[in-house]
């Protein structure tokens, strides 16, 4: 009863199969902690730069003026490029000489709904990674722990008397297996459900800004 039973031990002691789906459960644990902490970043810049760029926007500056502005910006915000995008398309009909308010209003929409969707694109990235680390994690524990116990199992019908003390390092062995693999999912669901609703604000705002900057352009696109 003298056996060491820390985490450490016994992995060490553990069998090949179950080392294996630890080390694997471990990488992907420190793979997923690195996404989290990127996309904790991400977000927060994204959130305060889309602050910043509303505020500028609803300030009255001349829309030529904010377009020049945000046209020589390299770390600009999702809706920088959503206003560039839509800015841009609506420029360059005019200068084609298109006067037909509603294509000039449905070709500006268009392009602010194609750059939408390249910003939700990237913001959603690596999300299906956390998703897929939260799902798959704990079966891939629990196959390390089944098969750490059927190991113990085969070993101990080599004995001629099972006590608790020769069953009990096994199955914690094989238990540990388990523990890392729920190790690895809990914060992977909980800073996916995080960042759902996160990304889902985010896509909100985007939208509501592309719905009034099309009522403005429409305004614009009549005079």
């Amino acid at each position: 009863m003298n056996q060491d039973l820390s985490i450490v031990s016994l992995i060490l002691h553990a069998s090949f199969a179950v080392q294996l789906v630890i080390g694997a459960l471990l990488l992907v644990s420190l793979a997923s902690w690195s996404v989290i902490f990127g996309k904790l970043i991400g977000l927060s810049q994204i959130k305060r730069r889309n602050d910043a760029f509303e505020a500028e926007f609803w300030s009255g500056k001349n829309l030529n003026d904010l377009y020049q502005a945000v046209g020589n910006r390299t770390d600009g915000a999702p809706l920088e490029r959503i206003f560039a995008s839509g800015m841009r398309e609506f420029l360059k009909l005019r200068e084609k000489r298109v006067s037909d308010a509603g294509a000039l209003l449905d070709a500006a929409r268009r392009a602010m709904r194609a750059s939408f969707q390249r910003e939700l694109d990237a913001m959603e990235s690596n999300l299906s990674f956390l998703a897929s680390v939260g799902s798959v994690s704990p079966y891939v524990g629990l196959f390390g722990t089944i098969w750490g116990i059927m190991h113990a199992f085969v070993g101990l019908s080599n004995l001629t008397q099972v006590t608790l003390a020769t069953v009990a390092p096994g199955i914690a062995e094989a238990l540990v297996a388990t523990a890392i693999g729920l190790f690895a999912a809990i914060p992977a669901v909980l800073a996916y459900n995080r960042f759902a609703r996160q990304i889902d604000r985010s896509a909100i705002t985007l939208e509501t800004f592309i719905e009034e900057f099309s009522n403005i352009l429409q305004r614009n696109a009549s005079q």
